[in-house]
């Protein structure tokens, strides 16, 4: 579940290309619908359910589990400062790319690649919301899986998963095999940013994510609400895996969030850990 907020009638359009609006729009997993809202952002819904948010400012995300991202991210960047190259980031799943469009403008010297298996959806977004070009923004249309299984070692310092078939990421992406080829493509100061949704009253989606990272990355920690981390309502958590420390920061970073969000401290890190399996893929 991904909340948001501003809804109802939109005021002037920002996107001067953007497709017809709350209709069904035809890709390659069924049908889109562009729905435009009072901040002049538009939402993008897959299949009924919403899937991304493009505000018109584009380092501004409205998903909450994108921010905490955003936030966990700002603050590994500012303590590791990844060489002196290019930053390369790769995303598993993209959808509307409001995440890659936020990275875009924050770190315009980047280089991204888009891993989405709805081809149609992801060309849409680039013409709708005047994505990068290549080289800056790839988009390539395949499965996330065996996207990740093929790439070299060493090659990014972000790796981002954010995929899901319903309601649940599909388990080649969360198991043993997935943890290992995410470990062996992120440089030795790289960080994996995962987005997991659990189910209500279980923390087993959550906790099962959280274990079978710590079988590849040394250090993992997992970005929760208080609610969802107890398991009384199901909802977006973020897990930060890396093989170095995680930054010093990131909780203090996610107070001025909007929500009421932490970085789990050690003991209930510990406790949920105890409650996970080891997903075998």
């Amino acid at each position: 579940m991904v909340r948001r907020r501003g809804s109802g009638t939109p005021s002037s359009a920002p996107f001067p290309h953007l497709g017809p609006t709350n209709v069904p729009i035809p890709i390659a997993t069924g049908t889109a619908r562009l729905v435009p809202e009072t901040d002049g952002g538009v939402l993008i819904e897959v299949n009924g359910v919403p899937s991304s948010y493009q505000h018109p400012d584009p380092r501004h995300l409205v998903f909450e589990y994108m921010r905490w991202m955003q936030t966990a991210l700002r603050v590994h960047l500012a303590a590791t400062a990844p060489g002196a190259g290019r930053l390369e980031i790769a995303h598993l799943g993209g959808g509307g790319c409001s995440l890659p469009r936020a990275l875009a403008a924050e770190h315009p010297a980047a280089r991204q690649i888009v891993v989405e298996l709805d081809a149609d959806l992801a060309e849409h977004a680039r013409t709708w919301f005047d994505l990068p070009r290549s080289p800056a923004l790839r988009i390539r249309a395949e499965d996330a899986a065996v996207a990740l299984a093929s790439w070299r070692e060493a090659r990014f310092d972000v790796l981002i998963r954010d995929v899901f078939a319903g309601t649940e990421t599909p388990l080649p992406l969360r198991g043993t095999a997935a943890a290992a080829h995410a470990a062996r493509v992120l440089r030795d100061d790289g960080v994996y940013l995962v987005n997991s949704a659990g189910r209500p009253s279980s923390r087993a989606v959550l906790a099962d994510e959280l274990v079978t990272l710590r079988t590849a990355f040394a250090h993992v920690g997992v970005i929760a609400e208080n609610a969802v981390l107890a398991g009384k309502r199901r909802g977006n958590s973020v897990l930060v895996a890396s093989q170095q420390p995680l930054a010093d920061g990131i909780d203090r970073a996610l107070r001025s969030d909007a929500v009421a969000v932490r970085l789990v401290g050690e003991s209930d890190l510990a406790r949920l850990a105890a409650s996970g399996r080891v997903l075998a893929d």
